[in-house]
């Protein structure tokens, strides 16, 4: 009998075990939690979200709002969950944490194809390879155990880099005189709560924050940091003003108390439902608590914040994905075993998700000896599910870093090509977001009819 295994139930490991499922075959999801946490999780739920409540933006021309929308269509359980339990955000997709992973840990604990078991697995030894079919989604907090067991597998180096957890603070503790909600450039519903600096509030800010104490944390003076995650301290000690480029930039944001753009904004985004909690938006900190509690305090609005989450830094793996899967996220050589999420390389919440279903996809198929007569739109190198499944296949192994979805993993769209699409569908966008809005309806396009999609770009242009 072939049993199917996946390890780990977060993001990853949840969308793959519930896609197994679906397809009427017994799997048994293995989670470590609660016998064992990692240095950055703090529920038994599964599909726990570690560093924002936020999946990024649900527009269609940004490649992650593309991504959710692929994954939307092909019916992804862990997409649904977040459409259902989001909280407020402009146009990104954010969800109330618990409640997120609480309805993933209680359909998937309810399914009858599923068995849960809570353990850790040290090796994968554990399984018969040659029969039983595994799926690694443990992680980039994959333990030391299993993490050492896999590189002596593969026959790696150590592969990481270093991730971050921005504070969370209770609604309450909000000094609302000061702050403003707003979304930027007006997009989408006040979802944002917005912290003005002036300049000179600014200054002293900067000073104290680059002066701060941080905490230790082993090997991060290697600086292996994912770009996306750099701490705000590291930001700030880069210049005066690299901060008002980056997650403290005022543009596109009116205080309606002055009417003017103020200096410098921190945004904090609704952390839950019930709208007690906020995350400081960008905040990745390794400061030391009290400092974080001192410094972050010096925030207009924030003066006598109560933190309910600090900000911490965290080591994260994966492994050299070009050098050992295929692009169906299998291994090259033992066919029974796959590998999903973050681990592979692949960086970011919604593209965990993604590499999750393509993994199951593919394991079904050939679980099934379906075979596979043309390629199928998840694994097309046009869509972005099917782009990301090539980068981390067919990136230079010598090279390998992980990547957020973006449009540069797609084929791109020649001055030719574009002048086709825009005639053929009377397509009046221009400029980079109208490219960015093509490469989006390229890829929808192998899946439905894109004449409403083009509707509502065209509207956005005129308007």
């Amino acid at each position: 009998m072939n049993n199917v295994y996946v390890i780990g139930a977060g993001l990853a490991g949840s969308e793959a075990a519930y896609q197994i499922a679906e397809a009427g075959i017994d799997v048994t999801l293995i989670e470590m939690k609660p016998q064992v946490f990692s240095a950055a999780h703090q529920s038994s739920n599964f599909a726990e979200l570690v560093c924002s409540n936020s999946l990024r933006s649900n527009q269609l021309e940004n490649a992650a709002g593309l991504l959710k929308e692929e994954l939307r269509i092909n019916k992804s359980f862990v997409i649904k969950a977040a459409d259902l339990n989001q909280v407020p955000a402009g146009g990104a997709l954010a969800v109330d944490r618990e409640n997120f992973s609480g309805y993933i840990t209680e359909h998937l604990s309810a399914h009858p194809k599923i068995k849960i078991e809570r353990r850790e697995v040290q090796s994968l030894a554990e399984f018969n390879l040659t029969e039983d079919y595994v799926v690694i989604a443990t992680g980039p907090l994959t333990s030391d155990n299993l993490f050492n067991d896999l590189k002596q597998f593969l026959g790696d180096d150590d592969l990481y880099f270093f991730d971050a957890v921005a504070p969370t603070i209770e609604a309450e503790s909000i000094n609302y005189n000061r702050v403003f909600a707003a979304s930027r450039y007006g997009k989408g519903e006040a979802a944002y709560l917005n912290c003005p600096f002036n300049m000179e509030e600014y200054e002293v800010f900067h000073h104290e924050l680059i002066n701060a104490k941080t905490a230790i944390v082993k090997d991060f003076d290697s600086l292996k940091l994912f770009r996306g995650c750099m701490p705000i301290e590291s930001i700030a000690k880069q210049g005066r003003e690299t901060m008002l480029y980056g997650p403290l930039k005022p543009v596109g944001l009116i205080d309606p108390k002055t009417g003017e753009q103020p200096y410098a904004v921190v945004q904090l985004r609704q952390d839950n439902q019930a709208a007690t909690l906020f995350n400081l938006v960008g905040f990745q900190s390794r400061l030391t608590f009290s400092e974080q509690k001192r410094v972050f305090r010096l925030i207009p609005g924030l003066e006598n914040a109560i933190f309910e989450r600090f900000g911490v830094m965290h080591r994260n793996s994966f492994i050299n994905s070009p050098k050992h899967l295929s692009l169906g996220y299998q291994h090259r050589t033992n066919p029974h075993l796959f590998f999903a999420g973050q681990i592979t390389g692949v960086e970011g919440y919604v593209e965990s998700i993604g590499s999750g279903f393509v993994a199951a996809k593919c394991l079904i198929a050939y679980y099934l000896k379906t075979g596979q007569q043309q390629l199928p739109l998840y694994l097309h190198p046009e869509t972005m599910l099917g782009g990301m499944a090539h980068y981390v296949s067919r990136a230079n192994p010598q090279h390998f870093q992980p990547m957020n979805a973006n449009f540069g993993l797609v084929p791109p769209i020649d001055n030719l090509q574009m002048n086709q699409l825009k005639q053929k569908y009377q397509f009046i966008a221009k400029g980079r977001q109208g490219r960015r809005q093509l490469y989006a309806l390229r890829a929808l396009s192998y899946y439905r009819n894109i004449e409403k999609d083009i509707e509502l770009f065209n509207e956005e242009e005129r308007f």
